[in-house]
């Protein structure tokens, strides 16, 4: 499916509270209701194709499933059940690494982690060779590069293991996995990725700790775990392509409620802020996470480099990519190979579709650049998705100024599915 954006000719003022919900967090909440031994109540649960993909995965692991006007409610089996099928886990990495750890240490007989043509050549090593070391029983396609994952009962150590990358869902995957070990596990990462997983398990009763050396120390719980009784705030992530709007749009407003203010979900904000764009973070409560309101003003951008805490805004990065394009100086990405593996090589994707709008960009191993034009900003061009989402609406928020065509739209279905809807509220799309 295609979608066509229409330019725009007049500022907009928004006030958006339809933002998706959180996906990162939805996730989790599904996958952790599940170390408890009664009922969690979950509102707000994002239902994109991903995270229904999760929720059925519990469903196939035992887990009950209540859906209600306004929460769903997961009741936890005794004992995890050997599913009768494989367990798709569709486009989701966080999915697919999270439930390797959780099933190392809590599975029961074999299970089969695989997802669609996309996710199933998005590299596992990071999650299966160090999970390996611990005691599980899990190995993957084509020497373990890639899914299906096949994991079994497993006996895990404890461990002090140093990862190569700052990942959260490599860090999830590794905490999960030490809920069972026999004894304290250390974890380590070159840098602190997002910390969605150990806000909401200790807030469940697992004792997790970061020392003064940047260790995670992760002591195994007597289990069942608290019950989780979580509102899902809005998405940071989502809402960021409507920052970008605003930051391309001279003289335009928009107002973003009821978001995770978690400082490592805001970083594209800050970048924002750093390219002159007026930006206000308004707290409203703090339980599992800090939630608020975003307030997004125009302002003229300039470049910037971005190569510090990349795995705070590692998602946002193709947002970023259109704010580039139209800032008046140059801006570098650096340390963000990341990318690369992402939905697509999000470094590849970004670059060829800036320059089919005419934009100067270059590409590096680790990152990318972004030159400013002399004339348009971002010219009509006939985007290809490559299946990804995140590369899908940022160039139909790039639309914006010139129109855009945009293809392969389906994908945006895995995380945020009112993009479209909402979009419109600014401009015309057509199917």
């Amino acid at each position: 499916m295609n979608i066509k954006i229409d330019k725009i000719d007049s500022p907009f003022n928004l006030v958006i509270s339809d933002i998706a919900s959180d996906k990162s967090i939805s996730h989790r909440s599904a996958i952790f209701a599940m170390l408890s031994n009664k009922k969690s109540i979950i509102k707000n649960f994002l239902f994109a194709e991903d995270t229904k993909a999760t929720l059925e995965i519990i469903q196939q692991l035992g887990g009950e499933v209540e859906y209600c006007e306004d929460c769903i409610k997961i009741t936890p089996p005794i004992k995890l059940i050997e599913p009768s099928d494989v367990l798709n886990c569709k486009n989701s990495g966080t999915g697919l690494r999270l439930l390797s750890g959780f099933l190392a240490g809590f599975g029961n007989g074999l299970n089969i982690l695989t997802g669609d043509k996309y996710l199933n050549i998005r590299p596992v090593s990071r999650v299966v060779d160090p999970l390996k070391k611990i005691g599980a029983n899990i190995s993957g396609r084509n020497n373990d590069k890639f899914a299906p994952i096949v994991v079994s009962n497993s006996k895990i150590a404890k461990f002090d293991y140093s990862s190569p990358i700052a990942s959260a869902q490599v860090k999830s995957c590794m905490i999960l996995s030490a809920l069972s070990a026999d004894g304290e596990s250390y974890y380590k990462e070159s840098e602190l990725s997002r910390d969605h997983t150990e806000r909401m398990l200790v807030a469940m009763g697992v004792d997790i700790e970061t020392l003064k050396n940047g260790k995670i120390k992760i002591v195994p719980p007597k289990f069942p775990l608290k019950a989780l009784d979580i509102n899902i705030p809005a998405d940071p992530s989502s809402a960021f392509f409507f920052a970008v709007a605003v930051a391309i749009t001279p003289k335009s407003k928009v107002v973003l409620k009821n978001v995770s203010l978690n400082p490592t979900r805001i970083e594209a904000y800050k970048v924002l802020q750093k390219m002159g764009v007026k930006i206000n973070f308004i707290e409203h409560e703090n339980i599992y996470e800090p939630i608020g309101d975003i307030m997004v003003e125009y302002s003229q951008l300039h470049g910037t480099d971005v190569e510090v805490n990349i795995s705070w805004l590692i998602d946002e990065i193709p947002a970023l990519s259109i704010a580039f394009a139209c800032a008046s100086s140059k801006s570098i990405v650096k340390n963000a190979k990341e990318l690369r593996v992402k939905e697509s090589d999000r470094i590849d994707t970004i670059i060829t579709n800036l320059q089919l709008c005419g934009v100067n960009a270059v590409s590096y191993d680790d990152g990318f650049c972004v030159l400013p034009s002399d004339g348009k900003k971002i010219a009509f061009a006939n985007i290809n998705s490559f299946g990804d989402h995140r590369i899908a609406m940022s160039f139909a928020i790039a639309g914006i100024i010139d129109g855009m065509s945009v293809n392969d739209i389906k994908c945006i279905e895995t995380s945020f599915p009112d993009f479209i809807k909402i979009l419109s509220r600014i401009t015309k799309v057509k199917f």
